[in-house]
């Protein structure tokens, strides 16, 4: 279900690994080099998964793939000891994270359980609430500049990422490449749900009670950014004094807003201006083959059925007749049969409870007598 969606993703099963790291990051910093590994699995999980969820056509799979992506920023931060970013986009992406999941819930709902987003659109007028929310959390998941909570976090990751001793160009450039990617799957996913003609006529209405947790949501996705703005308290508290790379954050910021808007402006023209375009590609010579291969996740699912699941099996068949399971089953078996040995004398004959007693009488008096 959607709600359960929203919590797992957000903030409970998938992100358990962050606060690990960063609850214990005394420990990480002993090591240099299990800290570059850390950020290493952040730069290639980030950019892996945006890859596949740039042809996902389930539009909570999209929405799958992108936690593990922005989980992979999380761990790069963590691998640069950037411990404060890593949290704080931890916590803004819970809020989009949330939002999103549950507006598909109800977009879902609404299209008669139908997951498939090339079998929507046209719902932006239709359910106007649900889309604007639903905009809200995807302006925050690709890090629009400026009016996005995910803004805030995710290029505080970037900037820490080229500027702090243990990071280094390529994992800056890593974060700087999945910022684009992650603009146009979130686009795609946004345009093909919301734009376009109508395909099926939406059949329940959200109500209140759905619209009011995305509608919170959605202030929060915008608004949440602001936290860690450091002029943010400025009139309570004395100004902080200026940073020795301000001009090199502000300059990095605005290098990925660019991208993340030209990212934007790439899915509106495959999708909603010149839906051509994306047909084409997907003719291009072996771009057929290139997106199975990135709709399967990059065959993870394979390599995990065959170099785990199927070797456990195996072993599982070939354990099923040891000693230990044949004592449990013969245990078992023997309260079968024992089971239906006292049932059978429990069959409402009075005949069979007087000869039973009797019996009963004659083992007690000679228990007595000997």
């Amino acid at each position: 279900p959607s709600p359960v969606s929203a919590l797992i993703h957000a903030a409970t099963m998938v992100t358990a690994g962050v606060y690990l790291i960063a609850r214990m990051h005394v420990i990480f910093t002993l090591s240099p080099l299990v800290q570059w590994f850390v950020a290493l699995v952040g730069a290639l999980t980030l950019l892996l998964a945006a890859c596949a969820a740039l042809v996902q056509r389930d539009i909570k799979r999209v929405l799958a793939y992108s936690t593990i992506s922005q989980i992979g920023y999380m761990f790069l931060a963590l691998g640069v000891g950037a411990w404060t970013a890593a949290i704080f986009h931890f916590m803004t992406h819970a809020f989009f994270k949330s939002l999103l999941f549950l507006a598909a819930g109800v977009v879902i709902l609404a299209m008669h359980h139908e997951h498939n987003m090339f079998a929507m659109g046209g719902l932006r007028r239709r359910m106007p609430v649900t889309f604007w929310t639903f905009v809200a959390g995807g302006l925050a998941l690709s890090a629009f500049p400026l009016i996005s909570a995910g803004f805030y976090s995710k290029d505080l990751i970037l900037f820490e990422a080229f500027t702090l001793p243990r990071g280094n160009v390529l994992f800056w450039l890593a974060g700087f490449v999945g910022s684009l990617l992650t603009a146009i799957y979130t686009g795609r996913m946004v345009f093909l749900t919301f734009f376009g003609p109508a395909k099926h006529e939406p059949g329940r209405q959200p109500r209140w009670r759905m619209q009011t947790p995305l509608i919170i949501l959605g202030v929060l996705a915008i608004c949440g950014g602001f936290i860690n703005v450091p002029d943010f308290l400025r009139t309570a508290l004395p100004a902080p004094p200026e940073s020795e790379h301000s001009g090199l954050q502000i300059g990095l910021e605005s290098a990925t807003g660019a991208l993340v808007i030209v990212g934007i402006l790439v899915a509106a023209a495959l999708f909603v201006w010149r839906r051509a375009w994306a047909d084409a590609l997907y003719r291009l010579p072996g771009m057929a083959g290139v997106h199975a291969f990135l709709f399967s996740g990059w065959g993870f699912d394979w390599v995990y059925d065959h170099a785990l699941v199927r070797p456990f099996v195996t072993l599982a068949r070939i354990n099923r007749r040891d000693f230990i399971d044949f004592f449990y089953t013969a245990v078992a078996w023997l309260n079968i049969g024992g089971h239906r040995v006292l049932s059978a004398t429990e069959n409402g004959r009075l005949r069979w409870y007087a000869a039973g007693i009797a019996a009963g009488a004659v083992i007690v008096i000679a228990i007595m007598v000997l």
